[in-house]
């Protein structure tokens, strides 16, 4: 009954989502796009190609994109709970017979499959158009993407539980999760950065999200990335906590 309820809610929150052009826009089209434009621009231009660009254009864009699809799941967690909220579709919800764990998983399962069909898309948009000339392991580094998508969008609930409004959720949205990116160690590598920084690195999450999907990626066994899972999940658990407790559906 339960798994009924989930999927009943599941469906019409997809069709909803690909109804608005922008949420579908920039969760979607956006990575794949940035995939495609960077990776033939950098890459053609580049004769012969340096070892830092082929680094970036093998291994970072990838991770860029991947990053892309995330960060825009958590915009869009963000805004649509929001606007739910303000509208009263949440307690209209929650006075259903559905559980609020179901009503909530309903989100997580949406941008799961919406993040794991972009990244389909982007590699055989990638295949057709830029061939990167790469043998990536695939079915891991979708894996991977799930379980840091999965953590960052705990990230995004947390937020949802504390923006008043949906103005100003896309924006709040985008200021906290888009700097991380500078810093995640995909443009310059964690030791590198000054004592500061390296100490600011290693408490957001989307660093060891990057160093997963880096190291996957390039064939690294999962043995070689348990800290980086378990960082993860780490923030997966505080955020689903503090959500718990400060979440309010009205």
């Amino acid at each position: 009954m339960m798994l009924r309820g989930l999927w009943k809610l599941t469906w019409p929150e997809i069709k909803i989502f690909m109804r608005e052009p922008m949420g579908a826009f920039g969760a979607i089209v956006i990575p794949v796009l940035v995939f495609l434009v960077v990776g033939r621009i950098v890459g053609g231009r580049l004769e012969p190609p340096t070892l830092a660009a082929n680094s970036f254009i093998h291994v970072g864009l990838p991770v860029l994109a991947s990053l892309l699809i995330a960060i825009n799941g958590v915009i869009s967690l963000v805004t649509i709970i929001s606007i739910y909220r303000e509208g009263g579709i949440l307690k209209r919800l929650r006075a259903t017979p559905l559980r609020p764990q179901t009503i909530l998983t309903a989100q997580v399962i949406v941008k799961l499959i919406l993040t794991a069909a972009t990244l389909a898309l982007m590699v055989l948009a990638g295949k057709r158009y830029y061939p990167v000339g790469v043998h990536a392991p695939l079915f891991s580094f979708t894996i991977a993407l799930l379980i840091s998508t999965w953590s960052i969008l705990s990230i995004g609930f947390l937020i949802a539980s504390i923006v008043p409004t949906a103005r100003f959720a896309q924006l709040i949205g985008g200021f906290i999760m888009y700097p991380m990116v500078g810093f995640s160690g995909l443009f310059v590598p964690v030791e590198a950065l000054p004592p500061v920084l390296h100490a600011v690195a290693r408490v957001l999450p989307l660093t060891y999200a990057v160093a997963l999907l880096q190291g996957i990626w390039n064939g690294d066994a999962w043995s070689a990335h348990v800290g980086d899972v378990a960082a993860l999940a780490v923030v997966f658990v505080v955020c689903t906590a503090l959500s718990a407790k400060v979440f309010r559906w009205g």
